[in-house]
């Protein structure tokens, strides 16, 4: 047996895992938020895999770590290759015996690319069983036993296509659906930006799509931005279409500032959204992600930076104890922020009918929810070190409990319907 060193939370780091086992993503986030580099576990499974190069699953454990090593094209292309030799990959039930065998449609690409729930169900009684498709070869593999079906494809542009494709087959499907295909594109960032105009106590910036063409014209001063894009002004938000993480995402506060943009992120298409000053009156920015579990919210996290782009990471919240004292103070008075905003996130829920999603959301000053994502396949997890974080496992097993009560009561409403049936037939 390959043995790999991978912390795990019930096991103590020098604690070995079985390398020829599906890994998924948890235990190499794991090693990133603690701040162990996986260079040595990468290397490991390079000599390894060059050992066994018939072995899928060791193939796509090595490029689940070059795309959290944001060695994107290498991973991708190992990705490709193990896809090449396997479609079907299982992340076995920590506990045993399994619970629920959820079988979970993906499709190849990036760490975005798809739900990684889990993250949330570590040391869990649930079995995840990976199936990537493509709209090539939807089901070229045979399906294996399950439970219960999850849609873990996010709504990017280039899924659009597939989900359509999923929908006619999804409907004949003979287990329950979690995020059915048909309501994915609901949460698509332009669409969403659409569907959830002027919802009461709900804002969103609406995201135009442009051209490089329209916005080099803007910039050269050939056509101006409100007679483009009407009641639209400097400043503006920017990102490549299809982006996601920050990538490529900047303000841009005058003309010429868009043709510096334009020379250093060429693509074909963007989106441009009008920017929203949602400082508080210290004049930092405060961001929460929040869970909407079959329409009820949990609180993830809250990150505080001076700056209007925030990310966790880089918001300093594992150096700055007083942020991270108020980010508990928000998680351990959730209720008042979901009453709060109980119309907005009533909204969201019945606009997108998805029983998993994520939401990236600030506060104006005039007091609604500020949209600024909305995406199933956000990462959230429970795995800051409790030592710095005290506050938030007990937030975070909310989470975990409401999503594992999400799969079980569906599946279980399934079999015991159907028990029922039988029942009314004899």
């Amino acid at each position: 047996m390959q043995t790999l060193h991978i912390p795990h939370p019930d096991q103590a780091a020098s604690e070995p895992f079985d390398a020829t086992q599906f890994l998924g993503l948890a235990p190499f986030l794991r090693m990133s938020i603690a701040g162990d580099e996986c260079t040595q576990i990468a290397q490991e499974l390079v000599a390894r895999a060059q050992q066994t190069p018939d072995d899928a699953v060791l193939w796509m454990n090595l490029s689940t770590v070059m795309l959290c090593l944001q060695r994107t094209e290498l991973g991708l292309t190992i990705q490709e290759q193990a896809l090449a030799m396997q479609q079907v990959y299982t992340l076995r039930a920590a506990r045993h015996p399994a619970k629920l065998r959820l079988l979970m449609l993906m499709v190849p690409g990036t760490l975005s690319a798809n739900v990684p729930l889990d993250c949330l169900l570590e040391n869990s009684d649930i079995e995840l069983i990976y199936y990537y498709i493509t709209p090539q070869a939807p089901f070229e593999a045979p399906i294996p036993e399950h439970d219960l079906l999850m849609v873990g494809i996010s709504a990017t542009t280039e899924n659009l296509f597939l989900l359509q494709q999923l929908e006619s087959i999804t409907n004949q499907w003979p287990v329950p659906v979690i995020n059915a295909p048909q309501h994915i594109p609901n949460s698509e960032r332009h669409t969403a930006s659409k569907l959830l105009q002027n919802k009461p106590g709900l804002t969103i910036a609406q995201a135009h799509p442009v051209t490089f063409s329209t916005l080099s014209a803007i910039a050269d001063g050939t056509t101006v931005l409100s007679e483009t894009l009407p009641d639209t002004h400097f400043p503006v938000i920017l990102r490549p279409a299809g982006s996601h993480g920050g990538h490529g995402l900047e303000k841009i506060a005058r003309q010429d500032e868009l043709a510096g943009y334009l020379a250093r992120v060429q693509v074909e298409d963007y989106f441009l959204s009008k920017f929203i000053d949602y400082s508080n009156e210290d004049g930092q920015f405060r961001k929460y992600r929040i869970s909407l579990i079959s329409g009820v919210p949990y609180a993830c996290h809250m990150a505080i930076s001076s700056h209007w782009m925030v990310h966790y990471v880089n918001a300093f919240m594992y150096e700055d104890q007083k942020k991270r004292e108020e980010e508990a103070d928000f998680l351990n008075h959730f209720e008042e922020f979901a009453a709060r905003h109980q119309q907005a996130l009533k909204a969201i829920y019945e606009t997108t009918q998805l029983d998993y999603l994520g939401i990236d959301c600030s506060e104006t000053p005039e007091g609604t929810l500020l949209v600024f994502e909305i995406d199933p396949a956000m990462v959230v997890h429970a795995m800051d070190l409790e030592v710095m974080f005290p506050h938030k496992q007990i937030h975070m097993n909310k989470v975990k409990t409401a999503c594992r009560n999400l799969l079980l009561s569906r599946a279980f409403a399934h079999t015991d319907t159907s028990a029922d049936a039988l029942t009314g037939q004899e």
